[in-house]
């Protein structure tokens, strides 16, 4: 039986946020009279991506946000999705530009992220939100990042002097994570593929955050007893009924969860942890971004 006061509820978290939220998109539309607008862009028929997109555009039709779907083809250009960008960067009614990754193979992501207005950049990837965000000064965070961000600080108060290890070293989720916790006085470890002896330095962390994309890879040998588990990996497990040869899929983290569980002080769940967390991020990138776009001041709520 697992022990509800472990896991962290990403879910209520999210729910929480969303409700400081609100009243800022609300506030914004009584006074520019229109609500903040974010605009997706979808390539492709990727079943996972449609699902994220869904969510996304559901999330903000709730929280008082416009959502601009644009579908194209897997097979549309990159010119043609340039122009659908530059497009959107033109238009003052869209405050938030988001471009659903991965992309198809023909379509560079570096060049479409950097075709992004950075003020419009509610994902945080272009390069000039992510050098002020290594300068301690962002205006837009990834959102994974910063909602892993919020929920540390909601569940410890204090992240001073804290030692910390990141699994992986991307920049959607490692790198700009690593920025985050340094700026809070942290002492960051980001360990990756090549990392020799990973089990030795996770084993020292008062937090273990994981993005490395395999199944269940971390289990209880790998944790600090009482450390705090951010487990951001997504990943889709194959069970087979050797009776039937039915399959079947669920979604499981890189934490292996039930071995975890009983060694850790607190971990995020999957699914129903980082992932609503991700979601509400965004919607506050975009009231941010909307904001921003009109001069107005913003006070941050994360």
């Amino acid at each position: 039986m697992q022990n509800i006061s472990k896991i962290i509820n990403g879910k209520q978290y999210a729910e929480n946020l969303l409700k400081e939220i609100f009243p800022l998109s609300n506030h914004y539309s009584k006074k520019f009279l229109r609500n903040p607008c974010l605009a997706v862009l979808l390539v492709g028929e990727d079943p996972a991506s449609k699902i994220y997109v869904k969510n996304k555009i559901l999330t903000a039709e709730k929280n008082n946000i416009t959502s601009v779907e644009i579908k194209l083809p897997i097979d549309t250009s990159e010119e043609h999705l340039l122009n659908e960008i530059y497009k959107l960067n033109k238009d003052t009614n869209v405050d938030g530009i988001l471009v659903q990754l991965p992309l198809p193979l023909h379509i560079s992501e570096k060049l479409i992220i950097q075709s992004i207005n950075p003020s419009k950049d509610v994902d945080g990837f272009h390069p000039i939100n992510f050098g002020k965000l290594l300068m301690g000064d962002p205006d837009f965070v990834p959102c994974t990042p910063l909602g892993c961000f919020y929920m540390l600080k909601k569940e410890l108060n204090e992240l001073d002097g804290k030692n910390v290890v990141i699994i992986g070293r991307s920049n959607i989720v490692g790198k700009p994570m690593a920025s985050l916790l340094l700026s809070s006085n942290c002492t960051v470890t980001v360990t990756h593929s090549k990392t020799k002896n990973l089990k030795e330095h996770c084993s020292d962390a008062d937090i273990l955050i994981s993005a490395i994309g395999k199944p269940e890879m971390i289990d209880d040998t790998y944790i600090k007893p009482n450390a705090i588990i951010i487990d951001v990996g997504i990943n889709r497990l194959k069970l087979e009924n050797a009776k039937t040869n039915e399959k079947k899929y669920k979604l499981v983290g890189d934490i292996n969860f039930e071995s975890v569980i009983n060694v850790s002080q607190k971990i995020t769940p999957v699914p129903g942890g980082v992932g609503p967390m991700t979601i509400a991020c965004l919607m506050h990138n975009t009231v941010k971004a909307a904001f921003l776009n009109k001069n107005e001041k913003f006070v941050n709520i994360i």
